[in-house]
């Protein structure tokens, strides 16, 4: 029997890089998989086809998740899919955008960092718990940015990462009576398109060699976290925020 079997999983921001690891590995595991994507559908089909091999099943909806309207659409069309139970959330949506500092922010910037990051988070789950049964798990992402204040340009990111852990421990609080788990995982540098776009590679290069790992993490060990998180091995884990850094940052 594999440890997701006959369970379903939700994991947005499921079509590319880490969410796609997360999405193909609880697929690997039995879970059939409700993919939400953004703006692009191929490579929401290219998890699909993954997933697909990996023996599960899969739907694809595209959906903005700071939109109430469009989360609600993603549940709506996993009930129609696998049914009313919804075992598994994983609010993968966030990123850190750009880099700004504080004297060229706006409020338009911290509505944009605070939805993408934070509101995200809080429609999905607020969205999803009404169809979870006692045993289902939330896994968040928060960031190691939450930790130790980001990078240059970073506050709003570091600062709505940071909203996210604190969430995750209330959730963990108001849930728990129900079985429902909530934990978060706070990454450093995981080898994805986010850090090919916002830091450069001499940066990267450098961290290498200050990491205790001496390496970077790949979406790999993202995805395993993540899997273990959602199955009853860690039945009795809940209001955490896993460091996976590989070492860079002690909680």
């Amino acid at each position: 029997m594999k440890r997701l079997e006959n369970k379903v999983a939700i994991v947005t921001g499921g079509a590319r890089d880490l969410g796609r690891a997360v999405s193909v590995k609880l697929a690997s595991e039995g879970a059939k998989v409700v993919v939400n994507y953004f703006d692009n559908e191929d490579d929401a089909k290219v998890t699909r086809d993954m997933i697909k091999e990996a023996g599960s099943e899969c739907i694809i909806v595209q959906g903005d998740m700071t939109k109430a309207a469009d989360v609600k659409r993603i549940v709506d069309e996993s009930v129609k899919a696998f049914g009313n139970d919804i075992h598994v959330l994983v609010n993968v949506v966030g990123g850190i955008v750009g880099r700004k500092k504080i004297t060229e922010q706006d409020e338009a910037w911290y509505n944009f960092l605070m939805d993408v990051n934070m509101k995200s988070c809080w429609l999905c789950t607020r969205e999803v718990v009404p169809h979870m049964p006692k045993g289902s798990s939330i896994i968040n992402f928060s960031s190691l940015a939450a930790r130790d204040g980001g990078g240059p340009g970073a506050s709003m990111y570091a600062t709505a990462k940071g909203a996210v852990a604190v969430f995750t421990r209330s959730m963990a609080k108001e849930l728990g009576p129900d079985g429902i788990r909530v934990n978060a995982l706070a990454p450093g540098t995981i080898a994805t398109s986010f850090h090919d776009r916002f830091n450069t590679p001499e940066n990267r290069e450098r961290m290498k060699g200050i990491y205790p790992l001496r390496r970077e993490g790949d979406a790999g060990d993202v995805a395993d976290l993540v899997c273990f998180l959602a199955c009853d091995e860690s039945d009795y884990i809940t209001g955490t925020n896993i460091d996976i850094n590989g070492g860079i940052f002690f909680s």
